[in-house]
């Protein structure tokens, strides 16, 4: 997949360009807090916020870990939000044998 601003070819889940930062034109924002199932790497928290306020997941992840680093106050709302927030449902695939239902 291509950045539709600066041209380069980028990951096909991207959500955000990682030469330009402009986010890509089919994702779309989350509607709602929850932790996501893929993409995590302890608990889903910080990828879940990133999605929710639509900025970099690197960026919150290296926020949180400084907050921890520096003031270690960080640590008590990570695991309050990792008990909270929900996590994303499951979607289960769709029967082989079953069809679209289409309108005429």
């Amino acid at each position: 997949m291509y950045c539709n601003y600066c041209g380069k070819v980028i990951q096909d889940d991207a959500a955000v360009c990682a030469y330009c930062g402009v986010r890509v034109g089919a994702s779309v924002a989350r509607k709602r807090l929850a932790r996501p199932r893929h993409g995590r790497k302890v608990a889903g928290v910080c990828l879940g916020f990133a999605e929710y306020f639509d900025i970099d997941v690197t960026l919150v992840r290296l926020i949180w870990l400084i907050t921890i680093i520096m003031s270690g106050v960080g640590l008590i709302p990570y695991i309050i939000a990792w008990i909270v927030m929900p996590e994303e449902p499951l979607l289960l695939p769709q029967p082989a044998g079953a069809q679209h239902a289409t309108n005429p």
